[in-house]
């Protein structure tokens, strides 16, 4: 096993809107989204609070929801190849499948380091909000209180894309199309999830879409650190 990756566990979460439509939001919570989509509004006043929500309010964890999230950890077999380990944790309800993620980072060592891409600034706070919001108390790798920043074992590509460069955003998509790796975007991508999730009602395909984005972040880090396998990693699904 290639030391650097010996302790990282590489994950992707897909987030939805909390409730089907607006008008099933809580009464507190209108006058809540109104306040935000009114910064939406600048640039189109003729859009109304509702088509906001339906486009944006799965990206903020006070009105979105997790409904799968999926790792990928590289392991061994008996031959001595390289296996990435992948495993999806979806499920309506949000307290459940948190709980269940919660406790497999639980089980595995202390050295452990999370990996995801924008997870800084999307990922690893959307889980500790939820995980919040649903009474559940945050495992030791997310839970930053106190903790230096040379002690929080987070890793992001997007960070180690940017080289010091904090006003630059690239996508997941855009860094596997220039390093050649195979696209994650098989009929879905993220801007799409809350209708296949509210609309289509399918869960499954959610979960497949998140499962290979899994596999793009972990070839995308292979790359970004230059680690050159003599043979491609196959992939084991849990």
């Amino acid at each position: 096993m290639i030391a650097e990756l010996r302790d990282i566990l590489f994950l992707d979460i897909e987030t939805v809107a909390n409730t089907y439509d607006y008008p099933s939001l809580d009464e507190r919570l209108k006058v809540q989204w109104s306040r935000k989509a009114s910064f939406f509004k600048r640039d189109n006043e003729a859009r109304t609070d509702e088509e906001i929500y339906h486009e944006r309010a799965g990206i903020y964890a006070e009105f979105g929801r997790i409904v799968c999230i999926a790792v990928g950890k590289f392991i061994e077999n008996e031959a001595g190849e390289l296996v990435l380990k992948t495993k999806a944790y979806q499920g309506h309800d949000e307290k459940v499948l948190l709980s269940d993620f919660k406790t497999m980072i639980e089980k595995m060592n202390g050295s452990l380091r999370l990996c995801a891409h924008n997870g800084k600034e999307f990922d690893f706070p959307y889980l500790c909000r939820r995980m919040l919001v649903n009474g559940i108390a945050l495992p030791e790798v997310l839970n930053l209180a106190g903790k230096k920043s040379w002690e929080v074992q987070h890793l992001d590509t997007m960070e180690l894309w940017k080289f010091g460069d904090y006003k630059h955003y690239t996508s997941l998509d855009l860094l596997a199309a220039i390093f050649n790796i195979p696209t994650s975007k098989d009929g879905i991508d993220g801007s799409k999830v809350n209708y296949v999730y509210h609309v289509e009602q399918n869960l499954p395909k959610i979960k497949d879409y998140c499962l290979r984005d899994v596999v793009v972040l972990a070839s995308l880090f292979l790359k970004l650190r230059g680690i050159i396998l003599e043979k491609e990693f196959a992939v084991q699904n849990s």
